[in-house]
């Protein structure tokens, strides 16, 4: 019902009635599952348990509220906090540098800050959702005529440059992949033809895939890519890759029960669907597979039938976000796609990833209540 507070939509006998089960039933049942893989993979020997458990349950449980208060917020509003978030996101990735906290020692870049309170926060992740939304806003007004052509473009370039140096500088290449092909399904539902966009990613792998692997993949990051080509050629870069697939292989039809499970790196997070599959089995891997399939298909219909362009823009670059992780995450696992720190959404371990999450859900609810009044 756009126009009404959030306080007169809670009021509204009808409120629970617009709210998009199909949505939220899924996210649910993701985060659950989550919760309970990582109970099992971090009471096998992790010192930080419970706490990193408790912490992680309690992200969850703090986004559900942040998405609440989201959907109920009046859908006119989306523009104004899509660029606050934009802002907020840009003033961080600034002090990421100059913070004096680095872990690139432990990650291999220095992506994160240290927050009173919130602790470890990756400011890259909520940079996703401000360019999204930014991106959204200017298509938008290009679509209905409010700017030229060649001014909103001026824009998308003065929006996007910034921060994607920044990430890039920092090095995260994983958000940044995930921030670009946001983009381009932005930009292909607003309106790019086939041919432009076939001309664009030939122009790519012609210029921008030489030059990313000569002058900024680090040596560990093309042994990575190359061994997945050429399996066998370097043991040390392929060893998550064949923990992994020993892990997936181990759970078999419902999970391993013998007690003894394999020792895969950064289980709790990168190879998180290894330990899906070693505690729950095929089941529980498919089950995560269709409940993902099917919550980024109810986007894809929300964005669909949604009333205003930018709506039907900020879905479809917030659904692009997400499959980019659901598919580079189960993908890298199995030994499909090169390995990258890109967590699985709502079942990695990590807080910062958890609030960003539920942050985009609350959007997307947001609209698809908008969408259902």
């Amino acid at each position: 019902m756009p126009g009404k507070s959030g306080i007169e939509k809670l009021r509204n006998t009808q409120y629970f009635r617009r709210v998009d089960y199909y949505l939220i039933v899924p996210i649910l049942l993701l985060t659950i599952i989550g919760i309970y893989v990582l109970n099992k993979v971090l009471s096998n020997g992790y010192a930080a348990y419970p706490g990193n458990l408790y912490r992680q349950a309690g992200a969850a449980v703090v986004g559900v509220i942040i998405a609440t208060l989201l959907c109920i917020m009046d859908t006119q509003i989306l523009r104004a906090f899509g660029w606050v978030v934009y802002a907020v996101a840009l003033f961080l990735l600034v002090l990421v540098p100059i913070d004096g906290y680095d872990l690139t020692y432990m990650w291999g870049a220095d992506s994160w800050l240290n927050l009173p309170v919130i602790g470890n926060f990756q400011p890259s992740e909520l940079a996703k959702i401000g360019l999204t939304m930014a991106a959204a806003d200017i298509l938008e007004r290009v679509h209905d005529k409010e700017i030229s052509l060649l001014k909103g473009f001026g824009l998308l370039a003065l929006t996007y440059g910034p921060p994607m140096l920044l990430i890039l500088s920092q090095p995260d290449f994983g958000t940044a992949m995930v921030i670009v092909f946001s983009f381009i399904c932005i930009f292909f539902v607003w309106g790019l033809k086939y041919r432009y966009f076939i001309l664009a990613a030939s122009a790519i792998i012609v210029i921008g895939v030489p030059f990313v692997w000569n002058f900024y993949l680090a040596s560990y990051q093309k042994k990575r890519i190359l061994s997945l080509v050429f399996e066998g050629t370097d043991p040390k870069s392929e060893y998550n890759l064949v923990q992994s697939k020993a892990a997936i292989a181990s759970g078999g039809l419902s999970g391993n029960n013998t007690g003894i499970f394999v020792s895969v790196p950064v289980k709790e997070s990168d190879f998180i669907f290894s330990a899906i599959s070693e505690h729950l089995g095929f089941i529980g891997t498919t089950a995560v597979i269709i409940l993902a399939f099917f919550f980024l298909c109810r986007c894809l219909f929300v964005a669909s039938n949604a009333s205003r362009a930018a709506y039907s823009y900020t879905i479809v670059g917030l659904a692009a976000s997400f499959a980019f992780h659901y598919i580079e995450n189960m993908g890298m696992s199995v030994g499909l796609l090169p390995i990258t720190g890109i967590p699985l959404p709502f079942i990695s371990l990590g807080g910062t990833a958890m609030l960003v999450n539920y942050i985009a859900f609350g959007i997307i609810l947001n609209i698809a209540m908008e969408v259902r009044s």
